[in-house]
């Protein structure tokens, strides 16, 4: 009886050690990756797998918990390429695992909150990446389109005609919009900012602590 209740304590203060050398990342925290794959709306299918190499360690008070380098894996849960007057291409993308450098994976639930791309792009609500809309190249397209119909229509017929000619160029150049396909592309080495939406508890490598958390990007 004795012993049974021995080895009832030895494992009770086992679970309490284990418990006290995890680290539990809360909701919201901030990982910060970059991709080691191009991924494109006119390439990359749903169901295609992503990765990544952490950027910057995660931190908890003064333990790293993500080390430097931890390889982040997931996969593609959207990808649409609209045509160019429907609306923005949408890349989405869905955090699987993170294995940390000494080999110990866990399960990853994180959203994408931001990315480094910039130029028009964005990240939606529901954490997808979402393209440049119409841009200064669509509005020089729209009024060389409505120009050239000016110059043919005033040629053909005079000033009269010359305004039918502008609404042919802009109709002409309405049908080349809904022809074409507006794409997205997140290059390799693309910074992509994730936050977690369900914590992670992490047991950090034996000595990972303090202020080793300044090294560089990878």
């Amino acid at each position: 009886m004795k012993r049974a209740g021995l080895l009832i304590c030895l494992m009770l203060l086992s679970a309490a050690a284990v418990a006290q050398s995890s680290l539990s990342l809360p909701v919201g925290t901030a990982v910060k990756m970059k991709l080691q794959i191009t991924l494109a709306t006119f390439t990359t299918r749903v169901g295609s797998q992503f990765y990544g190499r952490v950027s910057e360690p995660v931190m908890l008070g003064n333990r790293i918990v993500i080390p430097l380098g931890s390889e982040i894996k997931g996969h593609i849960t959207r990808i649409s390429e609209p045509r160019r007057i429907a609306g923005k291409p949408t890349i989405g993308l869905r955090p699987d695992t993170v294995t940390l450098p000494n080999g110990q994976e866990y399960a990853l639930s994180a959203v994408l909150v931001d990315t480094n791309v910039g130029h028009g792009t964005d990240v939606n609500d529901e954490g997808q990446f979402k393209g440049s809309g119409h841009d200064k190249y669509d509005l020089r397209e729209s009024a060389a389109g409505t120009g050239g119909g000016v110059v043919i229509g005033a040629l053909v017929g005079g000033a009269q005609a010359g305004i039918i000619g502008a609404g042919i160029g802009a109709g002409a150049t309405m049908v080349h919009w809904l022809v074409k396909r507006r794409s997205a592309t997140l290059p390799a080495g693309t910074e992509l900012v994730l936050e977690l939406s369900r914590p992670v508890s992490i047991t950090p490598a034996a000595g990972v602590a303090t202020g080793a958390a300044g090294g560089g990007s990878l």
